[in-house]
């Protein structure tokens, strides 16, 4: 759906701008979704193995924004481009990742855990990260950013917690569907974002597709890499392989759209990332499947 998503604009007008309020908007329904789903249980890795997420934790807010800086410079990206990647780079794990690393028979407890503790950091993280990426070649408002993290992320999962706990049994059934509209929430975004800025992806779209592909797998590689290093159980690696180099993307999509409007292809990065990451952590979860992790 997403790869959907992402060539159909390609056939329609570009002459519109994202409506930075309906991104945001769609953003928040797959973090309420986000709420719905999470349960108690899934913080309780943070105090029986507060090692293995911080090490998650500090990997993904280390390696990949690292990464986005360092490949937006080796390929020359304008400021658009560049602070778009770094907003990727500087957002927490996604809801993609968890279910990855369940295909790849990887850490699932780690890899929900490492998701959410990234996500209640992200406020504080994300805005701070990028202010120090791209602070000098273009204007970041880190409390606005700061602001619109708390709006679109924590608010609508804290809202998905507390209705859970007043409805359990209407959050119940809304549980099922929620993957069904998450995912097309995310399709939408990214259709938004690609049919804005069809023509100039067209004419120089090629080195934000290829960055956006080297980001992510450069951060699965050195994902796994990092916990090879640190003789972490096989399926810890495939964890933090898989946490590390997918990010939630549609958050960095959103960002781009509130807080850069003066540059509209900052969102893209975001959204290629979004359809992007989905194909390679199916193929890698895939290849992990086929050979049995020694725990």
């Amino acid at each position: 759906m997403h790869c959907l998503a992402g060539s159909l604009p390609f056939f329609a007008s570009s002459s519109f701008s994202v409506p930075g309020w309906l991104v945001s908007v769609l953003l928040g329904v797959v973090m309420f979704g986000m709420g719905l789903a999470t349960r108690v249980e899934d913080f309780k890795i943070v105090f029986s193995r507060p090692k293995d997420v911080a090490v998650g934790c500090a990997a993904q807010f280390t390696i990949m924004p690292a990464l986005a800086w360092v490949l937006a410079r080796l390929f020359g990206l304008d400021e658009a481009l560049t602070v778009g990647v770094v907003l990727v780079g500087c957002c927490p794990g996604g809801t993609a990742s968890n279910v990855m690393t369940y295909l790849a028979k990887g850490d699932l407890a780690l890899s929900v855990g490492m998701t959410g503790v990234s996500t209640l950091l992200a406020p504080l993280l994300t805005p701070f990260l990028t202010l120090l990426l791209a602070g000098k070649t273009v204007a970041v408002n880190a409390v606005g950013m700061f602001v619109g993290i708390l709006w679109v992320v924590v608010l609508p999962i804290a809202l998905g917690l507390v209705a859970k706990r007043l409805f359990p049994r209407a959050t119940e059934r809304a549980v099922r569907f929620m993957p069904t509209v998450s995912s097309v929430a995310i399709a939408v975004i990214i259709a938004l974002i690609v049919a804005a800025n069809a023509e100039r992806l067209f004419t120089g779209g090629f080195a934000v597709v290829l960055v956006v592909a080297l980001h992510n797998l450069c951060g699965l590689l050195l994902g796994y890499l990092l916990a090879a290093a640190l003789r972490l159980p096989e399926p810890k690696r495939r964890a933090l392989c898989i946490e590390v180099g997918m990010q939630n993307s549609g958050l960095a999509a959103s960002l781009a759209a509130a807080h850069f409007a003066a540059y509209p292809m900052a969102a893209v990065p975001g959204a290629i990332f979004s359809v992007w990451h989905n194909v390679s952590g199916a193929i890698v979860a895939r290849f992990f499947a086929r050979h049995r992790a020694k725990s």
